[in-house]
């Protein structure tokens, strides 16, 4: 049985990481659909950049497993995109306006993605927690 609880504590531990990983991913994604369409604060100065979530791996000796935790944010580098705005207060000399690097298409696509990871380490803690109320039930017979 001590093999057993340490394999659940241990499964449940991993989930965890995954799950706290997973909601600060979502909120790196929701900060940039919500920039999405912003503009620089003042005339020809550069917009929110969109932010890059990566991820770690890491040794949890209490656990005596690796877990996964969000790494550094970086910022895209990628190109801003650039419309022509004369009247926009956020123009340059030449009337265009910097507008940021997202892709709401592609932040809404990464979104699913981090929603579906998240829900399978959710689905993860609920199996084990299953596991351990019916082993729980077999010791009570």
């Amino acid at each position: 049985m001590a093999d057993d609880s340490s394999d659940f504590a241990r499964s449940m531990g991993i989930a965890t990481s995954g799950l706290r990983a997973q909601a600060g991913r979502m909120r790196v994604i929701s900060e940039n659909i919500a920039n999405a369409d912003s503009t620089a604060p003042t005339a020809a100065g550069d917009p929110y950049r969109r932010k890059v979530p990566t991820f770690s791996s890491t040794l949890d000796r209490t656990l005596d497993a690796k877990v996964v935790a969000l790494g550094k944010v970086r910022t895209d580098q990628s190109a801003f995109r650039v419309k022509y705005e004369p009247s926009n207060p956020a123009a340059d000399a030449a009337g265009n306006v910097k507008y940021p690097n997202v892709n709401p298409l592609i932040e809404m696509t990464d979104m699913r993605d981090a929603q579906r990871s998240y829900e399978a380490n959710l689905n993860i803690i609920s199996a084990t927690r299953r596991m351990i109320q019916r082993t729980l039930d077999i010791l009570k017979a």
